[in-house]
């Protein structure tokens, strides 16, 4: 028996999967869900206080993870060229994706979209604090955006928005 155009889109229903397009970075109901600007606090903790407060960090949603630099101006072309070869790019979106202290170390942020969770939150700020200390900076923190809520956060609600 040939198969007929409407047995297709049946057979296409059930086994095609949806496949939602990537978090934009640039979105603008981005709210911080979870940050750690501690050295000593594991990402686990701070996921967990962001999971416990709104706006909610959702593990099984995408987030963009924000890496927070201070490098030395001349280091700043090599440290692009380097985090890009892992998916990140230099954010655009905050406020001081590039600010300079006067004494040529400047703020960089570097970010990239990824499904977030404490190993790989751990990982990734090691690998930048390594990147950070062979480039003669350090890292500030990092912080994990994901689109709010507006059910739950309505104005007033929640930590900050970027």
């Amino acid at each position: 028996m040939a198969a007929t155009h409407q047995s297709r889109r049946w057979y296409l229903r059930i086994f095609s999967r949806k496949v939602s397009p990537p978090l934009d970075p640039s979105r603008a109901d981005l709210e911080i869900v979870a940050e750690g600007f501690d050295d000593v606090e594991s990402c686990s903790t701070a996921l967990e206080r962001g999971a416990s407060a709104p706006p909610r960090w959702r593990p099984d949603s995408e987030a963009v993870l924000r890496h927070h630099l201070d490098l030395p101006e001349a280091a700043l072309g090599e440290a692009e060229s380097i985090v890009a070869q892992d998916g990140y790019r230099r954010s655009v979106t905050a406020a001081h994706s590039a600010s300079s202290d006067g004494n040529g170390v400047v703020r960089v942020v570097f970010e990239r979209v990824q499904l977030l969770d404490a190993l790989h939150c751990s990982q990734e700020r090691s690998r930048m604090a390594g990147l950070a200390q062979r480039l003669g900076g350090s890292v500030a923190g990092w912080d994990a955006l994901q689109p709010g809520d507006a059910a739950q956060s309505g104005p007033g609600k929640g930590r900050r928005s970027v």
